[in-house]
């Protein structure tokens, strides 16, 4: 009997608290509307011990607890830095059927794409659709891929977090709080770095589609592995689902290929290098083997005239001694540092300035002649570009190829490759990048036989280029009678300079790898 009684009042007291967490359905209702009769707590009151209260207690809206709302993004931007991106969310895009379902993570929508055919492709470019193929290879279950791809294309992954060696981001669900998932991806080591930046900085069609957010696929594929294989990703999502990968870990997969669809950096700081130390390490690179260049080239020696061959010219007729001429220095000297100042030139264009000015000014009182008097106005741009170190990589050298570029008319792009030329064979190199023409019979008609006796394949002909049958490797003969190389991803025909110009053919080819390679 006191068991039964122990029960009825258990039942009573929940009942009760039950009761007192529920809403009225008027906030503004009096509180003698609905509160009983006699305080139940104060002493001495005459309710027993299982009395039933018929209404619940009005409370004061200002003490009822907030209900939980979920945030509208986990992610913290704020926290950014070179290892560090936060992307937001991408919209819903359009897509066939629903492909939701219940695979034991908690989501019960209907599988409605189970045996839907896969679209063609998911990204956009070559490397982000590389990246969709290392998750479908590894995927132990197709019809989870479809259904994350799916969630992908309807927006269900919350903003995107990239560190070294992991992606994160919340993907919503059936349920009110969304899962929590990562991919993870192994790092790249410094000796793989060191080959990585050594093959970028060897071709400067590397670091300029870089810049352009292109990825080359000779640089994806320079002995360094850049892009995952099947079994590469390692995706954990906090879901019940213990697929591989569950379709909120294969949802995150398909949204990260977009990111590196837009911008090639995201891939590799997910190997381990953020873009401004990158393109730092580029450019302390190409400024090291620009040093280098110049410490090994000769200079020409500069031609004069004697002061007394202009006066013997004058035949008997008799001057005033001259006086003694001042030497002439040896080198332009430095000019001086100029400090920044709000709304005055920019130092590093103004110390570009008067550097080139004393060069000039130092030729013209050497050899009495302005050494780039009668170039055009994009060959002295040109010739601007190519005489600072790097590619256009820091700041202030990408802010010189910006103002060229547009004082000329050009893009960027294109002054970067005629930089190349400019760098490979001065103002004939130029000439060659940009203007074909028919050679005479001879030098140009022996080249291919001397190719052949090579072991390298029949070159084709067009005008005074050399192409190889592959379309990577092509030969053009400029009008000082040397051979200028170029280089292009197969069936691009994005051709940029390399290697050094020669007379003969297969030596200017050295460098571009041995002939069995070609």
């Amino acid at each position: 009997m006191r068991g039964r009684t122990s029960e009825v009042g258990a039942r009573d007291l929940r009942e009760f608290l039950a009761g007192a967490f529920q809403l009225p359905a008027d906030l503004n209702s009096s509180a003698e509307e609905t509160a009983p009769d006699n305080d139940l707590s104060a002493p001495g009151s005459s309710h027993s011990e299982d009395f039933t209260p018929t209404a619940a207690p009005t409370l004061d809206p200002d003490l009822i607890p907030a209900i939980p709302q979920t945030p509208t993004s986990m992610a913290s931007p704020s926290r950014d830095s070179d290892l560090r991106r936060t992307f937001p969310a991408f919209p819903p895009r359009p897509s066939e059927g629903d492909g939701d379902g219940n695979d034991g993570s908690g989501d019960d929508a209907p599988r409605t794409r189970q045996d839907a055919p896969h679209t063609p492709q998911f990204a956009e470019t070559w490397w982000g659709n590389a990246w969709v193929t290392a998750l479908e290879e590894g995927a132990l279950d197709p019809k989870r891929l479809l259904r994350g791809r799916s969630y992908a294309e309807k927006g269900h992954v919350d903003a995107i977090t990239v560190t070294p060696g992991l992606v994160l981001a919340y993907v919503k669900g059936s349920r009110a709080r969304p899962y929590r998932v990562q991919v993870r991806l192994r790092t790249l080591d410094d000796a793989d770095w060191e080959r990585f930046l050594d093959a970028a900085a060897d071709r400067p069609g590397h670091i300029a589609a870089l810049l352009d957010k292109e990825m080359p696929k000779s640089l994806a594929e320079c002995g360094v592995s850049l892009l995952p294989g099947p079994g590469d990703l390692a995706p954990q999502c906090s879901c019940p689902d213990s697929g591989h990968p569950c379709k909120h870990a294969a949802a995150l997969c398909y949204q990260t290929a977009r990111l590196l669809d837009a911008d090639p950096f995201v891939l590799l700081l997910l190997r381990g290098r953020g873009e401004r130390p990158l393109l730092d390490a580029l450019s302390r690179r190409n400024a090291a083997r620009a040093a280098r260049a110049a410490q090994e080239q000769e200079p020409a020696p500069l031609p004069g005239v004697r002061a007394t061959d202009v006066l013997a010219a004058q035949g008997e007729r008799r001057l005033p001694p001259l006086p003694l001429p001042l030497p002439i220095p040896p080198h332009p000297e430095q000019p001086p540092v100029y400090p920044a100042a709000p709304g005055g030139p920019d130092p590093f264009a103004l110390d570009q300035l008067a550097t080139d000015a004393a060069a000039r000014a130092h030729a013209l009182l050497s050899t009495g002649r302005d050494p780039v008097g009668d170039l055009t106005l994009w060959q002295d741009a040109v010739r601007l570009a190519a005489a600072r170190p790097g590619s256009g990589l820091t700041v202030t050298t990408r802010a010189l190829y910006a103002s060229l570029a547009k004082a000329t008319g050009r893009t960027t792009g294109e002054l970067a490759r005629a930089v190349a030329a400019w760098r490979q064979g001065g103002i004939e190199g130029l000439a060659v990048l940009e203007d074909p023409w028919d050679p005479p019979a001879g030098r140009f008609d022996r080249a291919r036989p001397l190719l052949l006796a090579a072991d390298l394949p029949a070159f084709r002909p067009w005008h005074n280029h050399l192409t190889h049958p592959h379309g990577h490797v092509q030969l053009r003969l400029g009008r000082d009678g040397l051979w200028y190389a170029y280089e292009s991803e197969p069936g691009d025909e994005d051709w940029w300079p390399r290697g050094t110009p020669d007379l003969d053919p297969v030596g200017a080819l050295t460098g571009l790898g041995a002939p069995g390679d070609l």
